[in-house]
């Protein structure tokens, strides 16, 4: 990504109800703003051609960062989607969100989501395809999904397999048709692209070109892997084509100065050491908010910002009178970007913002006895500190898991029974593709097995990267004598945080996540050599 990379570096110094419409934008700064917040499904931050990215052409992403406030540090606060999107709606980290915290589990009531907030005010709010997702929200006590009520109804083709064949546009469209005269909205667009499974081949097959992709150094460069990107780029490309039909909509009726855009991505790319990592590339995604009628365009802004700090703003642009939802018994922890958008400034604007976290718990079913990884990291502007607090387990899950086969002869002979699968047929928490099948198949190769060691490998209990010299966190400094003192002043600035925010990893009752249900598909494993020795102890 060096190319990629160096172009993008270049960026970064380069109340009451609404009143009836008027196309003027005098008139829209007396209304109280639309809100449509466009979420692909995991994208990394360098993946727009805004950013540089020669592979991939994303223009309605480009005029949201064109036209407003294209932000070069903005991090969801999990690399997985489930707990980054619960953290998104209701503004608080995922270790504060208890089941919402893992991936596919529950929902509790008991959390505020911006929605609902906005709802009680006077807007109308809706989402499609994926809002909360993976969650059982219905257990929980919800009433609906907490991104709002569902737009569903019309379906179009799709030019590759993988792509989801909801029309997003026509779902908006109805969305519109449905709203009532007056009333603001906030609509959720959650595109279940670039997920995985792709088409394999689908990206060349639409003429994208191997020799455009910049390979992470944390992947090997081959026609597999970067032919697998070109497929995840196609997809990408998809969700932006549905943006910009929808943004053209609103200039259609009107509305689009008046709409705060928000365009990002839930977690990281779905490529090893990506995805499901506290790593730049799973928590670092895109992000650009386009506002006309408030906003100052054509601003690239380097200020640490969160995905807890959305929900927030919203509210404050709304005229909710409490923004943060103090007087709620779980109010939302995260700052307004609201300062940042009316500001005119470049650069870093708002000085406070001197960190951001995020964390991980369970990610997939990827380990005996659904155990997951947990994670806590912190961002500043030159480094990701990130503390491990099960360095015991594998990161990427288990290398083997117990498979069931078929044996006998009809179907009144045929029986099932589980078999322990080969080695390196596992690793749950990274999504099933080529570039992951590529990395298990040469696990003997020596060239290629370092790779897959920095996609499965334990790791020890802390990690600290310099991501201004090393954005693909390849060189650990957390054991390097020449950085103890940057390591444990980031340390204690992580640890204190969790503390204030009695996140329970650091007060004595982390096993909680552990034992949180998880409402999908479940897997066996073998019972690890660690737990093993724990018996014995006791």
């Amino acid at each position: 990504m060096k190319q990629t990379r160096r172009d993008f570096m270049k960026l970064t110094f380069g109340a009451a109800v609404c009143a009836a419409y008027s196309g003027s934008t005098a008139a829209a700064e007396d209304r109280r703003p639309n809100i449509l917040i466009a979420i692909s499904d995991d994208q990394s931050w360098p993946h727009t051609s805004f950013a540089g990215c020669k592979a991939v052409k994303t223009p309605a992403f480009d005029r949201v960062a064109r036209e407003g406030v294209y932000f070069t540090n903005a991090f969801c606060a999990s690399p997985g989607c489930g707990p980054s999107r619960a953290s998104l709606l209701t503004g608080r980290y995922p270790w504060m969100n208890e089941q919402a915290g893992t991936h596919a589990s529950s929902f509790p009531q008991k959390f505020a989501v911006y929605p609902d907030i906005l709802e009680e005010n006077g807007y109308f709010v809706g989402y499609t395809r994926k809002g909360l997702s993976p969650g059982n929200w219905e257990i929980g006590g919800c009433r609906r999904n907490p991104a709002g009520n569902c737009f569903d109804r019309y379906e179009n083709e799709v030019p590759a397999k993988g792509i989801k064949n909801n029309d997003y546009t026509r779902n908006f469209e109805y969305f519109l048709e449905q709203r009532p005269a007056g009333k603001p909205f906030c609509f959720w667009y959650g595109g279940k692209e670039p997920h995985r499974p792709y088409e394999e081949g689908s990206g060349l097959k639409a003429g994208k070109k191997v020799d455009e992709v910049a390979v992470p150094g944390f992947l090997p460069d081959n026609g597999i892997v970067r032919s697998d990107f070109l497929d995840y780029y196609n997809e990408i490309e998809w969700f932006d084509l549905h943006l910009n039909r929808m943004m053209k909509k609103l200039e259609e009726i009107g509305e689009l100065d008046n709409t705060i855009i928000v365009v990002t991505g839930d977690n990281g790319m779905p490529f090893p050491r990506a995805k499901a990592n506290c790593y730049e590339s799973g928590i670092h995604p895109p992000l650009a908010i386009r506002w006309p009628a408030k906003a100052k365009g054509g601003r690239v802004v380097q200020d640490l910002v969160s995905f807890v700090d959305l929900a927030p703003t919203f509210l404050e642009a709304a005229g909710v009178r409490d923004p943060n939802n103090m007087s709620h018994p779980n109010p939302m922890i995260g700052k307004s970007l609201m300062n940042i958008l009316l500001s005119d400034k470049q650069g870093l604007v708002d000085p406070s913002r001197e960190t951001v976290f995020a964390a991980r718990e369970r990610h997939s079913s990827a380990r005996w006895q659904n155990l997951g990884y947990p994670q806590r990291a912190m961002r500043t502007q030159q480094y990701l500190y990130i503390y491990n607090f099960t360095p015991e387990r594998w990161p990427a899950g288990a290398p083997q898991e117990y498979v069931l086969q078929r044996y006998g002869v009809g179907k009144a002979k045929a029986e099932m029974e589980s078999k322990l699968g080969p080695m390196h047929g596992a690793y749950a928490d990274i999504d099933d593709g080529p570039t992951k099948a590529f990395l298990t198949q040469h696990a003997d190769d020596p060239k290629i097995k370092p790779y897959l060691d920095l996609a499965v490998a334990r790791r020890p209990a802390e990690e600290m990267f310099d991501i201004r010299k090393d954005p693909d966190c390849l060189k650990n400094l957390a054991a390097d004598p020449a950085f103890q003192t940057v390591r444990k002043e980031l340390h204690d600035k992580l640890f204190a945080c969790l503390e204030k925010t009695k996140d329970p990893r650091v007060l004595g009752y982390g096993e909680v996540f552990d034992g949180y249900i998880r409402f999908s598909k479940l897997r066996s494993f073998p019972e690890p050599d660690w737990a093993k020795s724990s018996s014995e102890d006791e």
